[in-house]
């Protein structure tokens, strides 16, 4: 294994960072601390939840930091007592200046996107939900501005008409991981060469909502398809529906699968209506048929369409 000189502080929270952390450890990097989110409770149980990146740092015996602040003094002074030469950012809180400002060498982050496409906290699910057939991975200087710094490398991969935002998510895991250590020897060596974001191509990429991921069934069938896929399998496009036996109670169901079907003619039906074709569930788009192919009913597990046709009779969506 190679060893390196460079000493860094890694800044991280979900599994998309873990891949990188470890990538990063495995070429011979020295990991000083990790700066993680703190602790969450979370479920019925009141437990305290411990982010990916610490539970495989504490796996690794890496130094862990969880500051409820970034710009407290106790934390600042920690980091400038680690003296590391780099910061790495990736899947983290936006940082203050004067912490991103430290590192003599600087402090870059990896982003899900080809920026400056999809700036924001949700560049894998929108690349998807609006039907992109391109993404992938850049590391980038950080500034003031969140995701506007001075790009170091791109990757790209195609998004396959299969692919969900879970697939593609796994695949710019890998590839970020990749580039990440690229860029650090990059920057050992002092051969970055940097190029500037250009203006005027960015589209905004924020945080998902529950609202976001309501279907609307007046959408062509297309857009609701690649709504489905870039909210799969979490945090999962959603609709109320109705039953025949209880036609005025709404209630909730999440989609995980469609499809779209293109031979049947729909003047007879509206936005919402269902169409039940021995186990198959379909549903009327503004010019298309729907078929869902796998589903959760609240309260239920996941389940095929055929199951839930064979407990349930559907009559409309909304």
């Amino acid at each position: 294994m190679e060893t390196h000189k460079l000493k860094i502080v890694f800044f991280g929270t979900p599994e998309f960072a873990v891949a990188s952390l470890d990538n990063i450890l495995q070429n011979g990097f020295e990991v000083a601390a990790v700066v993680t989110m703190p602790d969450k409770i979370a479920g019925r149980g009141h437990k305290l939840i411990e982010s990916d990146v610490k539970k495989y740092a504490r796996e690794k015996g890496l130094r862990v930091l969880q500051p409820e602040k970034l710009k407290s003094p106790e934390f600042v002074e920690t980091l400038r007592e680690i003296n590391a030469d780099i910061f790495v950012v990736i899947a983290f809180r936006m940082l203050p200046e004067i912490v991103w400002s430290m590192p003599p060498k600087g402090t870059f982050n990896l982003h899900a996107s080809l920026l400056p496409r999809y700036r924001g906290a949700a560049p894998i699910n929108r690349a998807v939900m609006n039907g992109d057939t391109v993404t992938g991975v850049t590391t980038f200087f950080l500034k003031h501005e969140i995701d506007t710094g001075d790009i170091i490398e791109q990757k790209s991969i195609e998004i396959l008409p299969e692919d969900n935002a879970g697939d593609v998510h796994d695949k710019l895991m890998a590839l970020g991981a990749e580039m990440v250590v690229d860029t650090l020897k990059k920057i050992e060596e002092g051969s970055v060469h940097t190029v500037p974001q250009p203006e005027g191509d960015h589209i905004p990429a924020p945080k998902i909502f529950k609202e976001t991921c309501k279907i609307d069934w007046n959408s062509p069938a297309s857009v609701i398809h690649n709504h489905v896929r870039g909210l799969a399998p979490y945090p999962a496009a959603w609709t109320e529906y109705f039953e025949e036996k209880n036609p005025d109670m709404a209630a909730e169901m999440k989609i995980f699968e469609t499809a779209i079907v293109d031979s049947t003619p729909l003047e007879t039906l509206s936005p919402g209506e269902v169409v039940v074709l021995k186990d198959r569930l379909l549903v009327a788009a503004s010019d298309k048929l729907i078929e869902i192919l796998s589903l959760q009913p609240a309260g239920k597990k996941r389940m095929e369409a055929s199951a839930f046709l064979r407990g349930y009779n559907p009559l409309r969506f909304q």
